[in-house]
């Protein structure tokens, strides 16, 4: 009885002890045994732990940041090394549990303190049960998601508790759907039905194969039950799919529809005013594409190029955290300006030459535009260019399911604005004025004194500035290389044609209207060329029906 007493009571002063015992203490002790159960046990006793500082130090165990030094008795002492170095390449290094100064160490003298596999899924573990205490809610949801991802019993109590304190919406249905996830490995049939039910209440997407599962498992043990409720809550899943599906499908082919809308305002505004069929304003994107990359660049590491043969070295500012990203505020008039600018050297050097020519016109751009794509690879090189995303661009919102990139709902909004923008341009400032009494009557507003000639030239900057834009806008959303203007041109040109030459409220509806069909038929037929081959098929009946397009634009020429 007394050695039974005595065993209780040493257990307990044991067990005090390691509880009492900090994380840091606990993983120095950890780092010292050599058998990696024991590692494991240690680590997984750190649950109870502060869980910022086990994720800190647990984080840098697994990623190297812990070395075994071996001090002058022969024994091994865990240390960490600060970043600083001497001339020597030394590093003042501390020990780790103690935080003591040992001296400075080379840190090729020193052994990593190593992690084998159960070892990492021991610290996963602990890992994943800190992040949910974790006061970013984004963190808390991942480590969620994780856990129900993996099934574990073991984690429900976990979920469970953290349950009743949670205050994020988004957590709270994550939290949700790992219960009922966890709660289809049951062996009660009850428990398995309810959270059948629970994951096609919230209509859980992630738990579409466990479902099958399920099915496939109940219908072979003949439990109808249990069949037919992972059967129901999978129904209302495969709903829940196609709504998701086809709101993201609209927000694409929202977003697309303005970038075409951008790139066509301009160009439908040159083609109406000077009937110039202009084959390089595809590369007025590309140029819109690079200056951004450049803007990158220069907030960043800085660039070198060598456009034949000439070394140009642009300095970086080498910025960071939120002056790195404001590069892309800066970008957007840049890119403006670099295609107006341009688009001035086209119009003034070729193309006033070549009006009420077409086909001379059409020919000597599309040379220009072969000229600049050479131009491009030469200077950037003939592979793409990586345009990285702003913080403030990079995120999205999650609405039941439906994901709406930031970068693309900025798209959309500046589109707006664009619109808003020329419109107001062309119908209240005297360019405006110009600009439309020109496109009615050329001959007459010479003959009272507005100098045509001007006028096509800001038109046109006008035009191959608001195509730049759009360049910039395409950097955030896709690849920027030479050919990057080829993949719009085309679809520009039936933008302007089908909403109807020189009219504003035409483009803006085929815009909107080709890429919301675009994006469609790519979802439904899961074939994006054959879906561009129906898209082209549909407008060329259409232009068959309406030669005009939507709008015929109003000229008082005996021209037209």
């Amino acid at each position: 009885m007394i050695k039974l007493i005595f065993a209780v009571l040493l257990s307990w002063l044991l067990g005090a002890s390691i509880y009492a015992a900090t994380p840091r203490e606990i993983i120095a002790k950890a780092l010292l045994i050599e058998d990696s159960e024991e590692q494991a046990k240690l680590v997984t006793s750190l649950g109870d732990s502060d869980p910022q500082e086990v994720i800190a130090l647990l984080t840098l165990w697994k990623e190297g940041g812990i070395f075994l030094n071996v001090d002058a008795a022969g024994a091994k002492v865990p240390v960490t090394l600060d970043e600083e170095k001497d001339g020597e390449g030394k590093q003042l290094a501390h020990r780790f549990d103690t935080g003591a100064a040992v001296g400075k160490l080379l840190a090729s003298d020193l052994n990593a303190a190593e992690t084998d596999s159960a070892l990492r899924l021991a610290m996963k573990s602990v890992l994943d049960m800190a992040q949910l205490s974790s006061p970013d809610a984004k963190k808390r949801q991942e480590a969620v998601e994780t856990m129900g991802s993996e099934q574990d019993p073991e984690r429900l109590p976990a979920l469970l508790a953290r349950q009743t304190r949670e205050t994020d919406s988004r957590v709270k249905r994550a939290i949700r759907e790992a219960i009922a996830l966890i709660q289809l490995k049951d062996e009660n049939d009850a428990v398995k039905i309810a959270a059948c039910n629970e994951l096609g209440a919230i209509r859980s997407i992630p738990s579409q194969d466990a479902l099958k599962a399920i099915v496939a498992e109940a219908t072979a043990e003949s439990k109808t039950n249990l069949a037919n409720a992972a059967q129901l809550a999978l129904n209302e899943i495969a709903k829940h799919v196609t709504f998701v599906n086809t709101a993201g499908t609209a927000f694409r082919g929202l977003s697309l529809g303005s970038i075409l809308l951008v790139v066509a305002i301009g160009l439908a505004i040159t083609f109406g005013l000077m009937g110039v069929i202009n084959m390089a304003h595809g590369e007025m994107i590309a140029i819109g594409a690079y200056t951004t990359y450049v803007v990158q660049c220069v907030f960043g590491p800085g660039l070198e190029l060598s456009p034949f043969g000439i070394h140009i070295a642009l300095p970086g500012m080498n910025a960071t955290g939120t002056l790195y990203n404001c590069y892309f505020v800066l970008a957007l008039p840049l890119s403006f300006l670099t295609a107006a600018l341009a688009g001035i050297a086209l119009e003034r050097g070729i193309i006033r030459f070549l009006y009420r020519r077409p086909l001379e016109s059409l020919l000597a751009t599309w040379g220009v535009s072969l000229v600049l794509q050479q131009l491009f690879r030469l200077t950037f090189g003939a592979n793409n260019v990586q345009v990285s995303s702003p913080s403030w661009l990079s995120g999205n919102w999650t609405v039941n399911d439906v994901l709406f990139g930031w970068n693309r709902v900025f798209v959309i909004v500046f589109a707006v604005a664009i619109v808003f923008g020329v419109t107001m341009l062309l119908k209240k400032t005297p360019l405006g004025l110009l600009i439309r009494a020109v496109m009615q009557n050329r001959q007459m507003a010479a003959c009272m004194g507005v100098r045509t000639e001007r006028v096509n030239m800001l038109t046109f900057a006008l035009g191959s500035g608001l195509a730049g834009l759009a360049g910039a806008f395409i950097s955030q959303i896709g690849n920027v290389g030479p050919s990057l203007g080829q993949l719009y041109i085309v679809d520009c040109f039936m933008t302007v044609v089908v909403g109807g030459v020189g009219n504003l409220i035409g483009t803006v509806i085929s815009a909107l209207g080709i890429g919301m069909l675009d994006q469609s038929l790519q979802q439904i037929l899961g074939n994006p060329v054959l879906g561009k081959i129906l898209v082209l098929l549909g407008i060329i009946l259409f232009l068959q029906w309406k030669p005009a397009g939507l709008f015929v634009t109003k000229s008082r020429s005996l021209e037209n």
